[in-house]
């Protein structure tokens, strides 16, 4: 079970150390890469929306990185001062990363689906990860992992994307329906998952501590 454990462990970390380097590409060159390649020359040209962009993708990169080592029980047992630091950079990040995400959502490629999906994921992402603050800030322990564990899962919505997106494109042959599904595909999983997986693990740990 430990080697299982262990396995799962380095392919959560693989996964979101990758995409939270992932924005670095877009730094280091002037030419439109990845999802700037289904934007229009006028929406590049936008610099309202580029600030929205870079606003999203630099401090969601960061949430990423962070928000994978606040559920790593040997920092927050052996070091709560490291866990508190990162844990209030995730939320610093992922606010503003939220935001960002929902004010450049309607601007996504894909119409009126597209646009509402990600505009959905920000609101939630924004909700959860104030609500993990606040439950933490009242000492309201249980409430704080859970509501991080529905804030990271919307995070994780940047990996589940790039991880969909090709599989959707290669069933539908076009990029366009392929995005409207995967604006919603992208997260929505992944919270039903947190969701039971909450449920579950939280009522097993009231029972175990009632019992």
């Amino acid at each position: 079970m430990r080697i299982q454990q262990r396995i799962k462990w380095i392919v959560f970390g693989f996964l979101a150390v990758g995409i939270g380097l992932y924005p670095v590409v877009y730094l280091l060159t002037s030419e439109p890469v990845g999802v700037l390649n289904s934007k229009s020359e006028e929406l590049l040209a936008n610099t309202l929306w580029r600030i929205g962009f870079y606003a999203h993708i630099i401090p969601g990169g960061i949430a990423m990185l962070t928000g994978w080592t606040q559920f790593s029980q040997r920092i927050r047992n052996n070091n709560l001062d490291t866990h508190r630091l990162l844990g209030k950079i995730y939320v610093v990040a992922g606010l503003i990363a939220g935001c960002a995400g929902f004010a450049i959502a309607w601007a996504a490629t894909g119409g009126p689906v597209a646009k509402s999906g990600f505009a959905t994921l920000g609101v939630l992402w924004i909700f959860s990860t104030l609500g993990a603050y606040l439950h933490i800030r009242a000492g309201r322990v249980d409430q704080h992992e859970k509501w991080m564990i529905y804030s990271y899962a919307l995070c994780f919505a940047a990996v589940t994307l790039r991880l969909y997106l090709p599989i959707l494109i290669s069933m539908t042959g076009d990029f366009i329906p392929a995005y409207r599904i995967v604006a919603w595909l992208c997260w929505v999983p992944n919270l039903i998952f947190a969701y039971v997986y909450t449920e579950r693990f939280m009522g097993r740990r009231t029972s175990s501590v009632n019992g």
